[in-house]
């Protein structure tokens, strides 16, 4: 899984998190650094902030779905509303989480797309 958000606590807070549940984990603050990455490998999930300075996460969300149609992302935000829902919405985005928030919401969209894609029971 890929983690992108700018404020360095939410990656701090996700990582080992998400780690601590099994998953592997790659962090990023910054879009370029992470897009990049996209490009070298493809991620079974992607976790991304929507404003963020440079590439925001609904031109991140569309670099990742032209390379990797298949790959699910999450969108957490702290602009939630609901025009922003209904654009990621639109671009393919698996689940939209408003900040703050809680890390089991997170990790229960995960399984949640672990459990449409067959992977757990």
């Amino acid at each position: 899984m890929l983690v992108l958000d700018d404020e360095p606590i939410v990656c701090k807070r996700l990582k080992p998190f998400f780690q601590k549940a099994g998953y592997e984990v790659e962090a990023f603050t910054r879009p370029a650094e992470a897009l990049a990455r996209v490009e070298e490998r493809r991620f079974d999930v992607v976790i991304t902030d929507l404003k963020m300075q440079g590439l925001d996460g609904l031109a991140f969300l569309g670099k990742v779905k032209a390379l990797y149609p298949d790959t699910d992302v999450i969108v957490i935000t702290g602009f939630a509303t609901l025009e922003t829902a209904r654009e990621s919405f639109r671009k393919g985005v698996f689940d939209f989480v408003a900040k703050p928030f809680k890390l089991t919401k997170i990790l229960d969209g995960v399984r949640r797309i672990e459990k449409e894609r067959g992977l757990v029971p």
